[in-house]
């Protein structure tokens, strides 16, 4: 096995600005560099900061699984970054990214694919690609739940 060539050191600047959590954490928005459509928003630490700043390929920190996330690395939807953006805060990242595919593991391009309208929630973006053709399994979350307001 090759080890990993080591990730170079994120500059003092940025590290002084950011704003992490309690648990380590700061969110991030992932918006299309091109067009501004605003794909999803996910969690970073330092960690995935630092693989996404040496690499140019988003990596997350997946909460649930308590471990690095690489955008794509299951279904080939990857993002790679653009430009990182922080807030006047410094407690939120925007992540400029040129998204391959859907950003949504419901398949849809955007993850914000439901709107409130006229006192509704509406289904405003459908799905593009089969969520189980890219992770090879049905996700449950391909429709939205009626017991979230829709149905």
């Amino acid at each position: 096995m090759i080890p990993a060539a080591p990730v170079p050191a994120l500059p003092s600047a940025l590290l002084e600005a950011l704003a992490f959590d309690e648990k380590g954490l700061i969110p991030a928005i992932a918006q299309q560099h091109d067009t501004g459509e605003v794909l999803m928003v996910a969690w970073m630490n330092r960690e995935a900061i630092e693989e996404t700043v040496a690499t140019g390929r988003v990596c997350y920190w997946s909460r649930s699984r308590k471990a690095l996330w690489r955008k794509g690395e299951t279904s080939g939807q990857v993002q790679a970054l653009v430009e990182l953006r922080l807030d006047c805060d410094g407690d939120c990242l925007l992540l400029l990214v040129d998204q391959t595919g859907v950003a949504c593991h419901t398949g849809r391009r955007s993850c914000f694919f439901r709107a409130l309208r006229d006192g509704k929630l509406e289904t405003i973006a459908e799905v593009v690609s089969d969520p189980g053709e890219l992770y090879g399994r049905i996700s449950p979350l391909t429709q939205p739940s009626p017991t979230r307001g829709e149905g």
